[in-house]
């Protein structure tokens, strides 16, 4: 460094200096895996299939951080993602119609969502009391939420249902104050880049839905 990048470095709050640290303490995996799930996100605004292989790759190394963070329920939910993402393409190829891309952009009933949503909080509840008096989870109820959550929300998005980006907006808000209590800053930043696509997303989405209710 030069002398007066060293002097302002020295004079930086000691939050900051820790939080730089840690940036530059995190692992090659981590950044690889932040990366393709960008590019996952990315192409799920564009309705394009190549998501699927990102999301492969990305939870295939998520899975092992979140092992290693005793985020326990982070961690088994790369393993349900990863059978999404193949199932995910199947869907979007459209089935057995190879080639097409019969799949739509659909609502869900408010009695749908309602029912849904009763459904993460309880089972959430559940797996949290568990993890908690059986596990040295770290905390065990957010992990649960995010899990479930998730769980139902990426079903959502293999069926191309509208609603998705809301419950991903609330998702990933608890998710970043998750990871940084885990000291994952870079996957704490790929979910405030989350949310900064999933507005985009939401509006894209918004639009082909608008010009599919026109063509019906």
């Amino acid at each position: 460094m030069t002398t007066w990048a060293c002097s302002l470095w020295e004079t930086a709050p000691e939050t900051i200096r820790e939080i730089v640290n840690q940036f530059l303490d995190s692992s090659i995996p981590e950044i690889f895996a932040v990366f393709f799930a960008i590019v996952y996100l990315v192409l799920a605004v564009r309705e394009d299939i190549r998501c699927w292989y990102a999301a492969l790759a990305s939870t295939s190394i998520f899975l092992i951080i979140f092992w290693d963070v005793t985020l326990y329920m982070e961690s088994g939910l790369q393993i349900y993602y990863l059978l999404m993402a193949v199932y995910g393409w199947y869907q979007w190829r459209g089935g057995d119609k190879a080639g097409t891309q019969a799949l739509s952009i659909s609502r869900w009933s408010i009695r749908t969502h309602l029912v849904s949503i009763s459904a993460v909080v309880v089972i959430s509840g559940i797996s949290g009391y568990l993890l908690s008096i059986n596990t040295n989870a770290s905390l065990p109820f957010l992990d649960s939420f995010t899990t479930w959550a998730s769980v139902l929300t990426t079903y959502m998005v293999t069926k191309k249902i509208y609603e998705n980006w809301a419950y991903w907006l609330v998702i990933d808000a608890v998710s970043i104050y998750l990871y940084l209590d885990r000291a994952l800053y870079f996957t704490a930043l790929l979910f405030v880049i989350y949310i900064i696509i999933i507005g985009f997303g939401w509006r894209s989405w918004s639009k082909k839905l608008a010009t599919q209710s026109t063509h019906a």
